[in-house]
Order: structure tokens, then sequence, then C-alpha cells
């Protein structure tokens, strides 16, 4: 079951990189952000209004300084989501116009980033103080509390899916992010047209 969906993801994938960067590309995830974007909205508006959310803003927002020195897995998570290892800043960043600096972008990047990030921790910490559930078990907060928690909410099942396609368009974008670099990546090394290289990579 889990095979045949994640075949299906790769080759829509390949799918969007075959049409080309502005008509597959960048098409795509604009769609898929913009939705994105809403959909964290409404789920932010949703959790800070939940009966006993404002235990969990203070969590979230004010400071403790005395966990900085705990791990880096807050530097691990903003050197993941800007897909540093990868090279897929590299990649993207030769096909910016001249009417563009990199500098420009890098900042904006970052801006973004920063604010889906911080509007992800609005959705997850209010929710889980409202319940009672503890906000520290990392990845199993997602797949294994959250459901629960949306159980419990009003219309949990509503904003339950509407979290986890907001989840589905993340991962998507990184898929091809991933793929856009290998197809590029083909494409200067061997020489051949964008349709060919999905097709060897593929």
């Amino acid at each position: 079951y889990m095979t045949f969906w994640m075949v299906l993801v790769v080759l829509l994938s390949f799918f969007i990189c075959s049409l080309g960067l502005q008509k597959g590309v960048e098409r795509i995830t604009k769609a898929m952000m913009s939705c994105l974007f809403l959909i964290l909205l409404i789920l932010c508006i949703r959790s800070v209004t939940l009966p006993g959310a404002s235990e969990g803003l203070r969590f979230y927002l004010i400071p403790d300084f005395t966990r900085f020195t705990e791990n880096g897995a807050a530097m691990g998570q903003a050197f993941f989501t800007l897909s540093l290892g990868i090279g897929a800043m590299a990649i993207f960043g030769s096909y910016i116009g001249k009417d563009r600096t990199l500098t420009g972008e890098t900042i904006n990047i970052c801006l973004l980033d920063t604010l889906v990030a911080f509007l992800a921790g609005l959705i997850i910490f209010p929710s889980c103080f409202a319940f009672g559930v503890d906000p520290g078990q990392g990845p199993g907060l997602v797949f294994i509390t959250l459901p629960n928690i949306f159980n419990q909410m009003v219309g949990g099942r509503i904003f339950g899916v509407l979290f986890f396609v907001f989840m589905t368009f993340a991962a998507q974008s990184t898929i091809i992010a991933v793929f856009e670099n290998i197809i590029s990546f083909s494409m200067d090394l061997f020489g051949t047209s964008r349709k060919k290289a999905v097709l060897i990579n593929g």
C-alpha cells in the first residue's frame, strides 16, 4: 500500500519537472505553496482560539535561554527546510533573472521559511496544551498525537484533513526540488533535453 503511494508521488514529481521550469515546477509549486499558506492561516486561527491555548502560546513564544545549549534540533531543522545540503538553492539560484539579486532572494526565502515554521508552531503548541498533550514528542507529535487532538476538536476531521493536505504539499515541493536538482545535473552533464533527463532518471 505504501509502495503504491510512493511510486505515485515519484511519478507525479517527475512529470511536473518534465513540464519545464516555468510551466511545471514554478506554476505547480506556486499553487501548492499558496494553498499551504492559506491552510496554515485557517489552522492557526482555529488553534489559538481553543480553550486553554494561551498556555501553549506562552510555552511557544516566551523564550527559555537556558535550553539553547541542549541540542541543535532547531538549527538542523532550519538547514533541512532550506535544502542547504542537497544543493537545491544553487540549482534554483542559477535560474534567477538579471532583474533580481541573489541577496534579495536569499532574504525573501529566509523570511518566508521562518514565517511558515512560526505559523506551524502556532498550530501545534496551543493545540497540545488545549488537550493536555506533551509537546515534546518529536516526529510522533505530527503522526500520532495530532490526529488524536483533531479527534477531540469540534470539526476536527475537517481541520485534520487540512493539516495533512498542508503536510502533503510541503513534502511534494521538497521532492520536486530534489528531482529538479538531479534533472538539471543530467542536462548539464549529458547535454540532453529536459524530457530525456526525466526519462533517464525516472
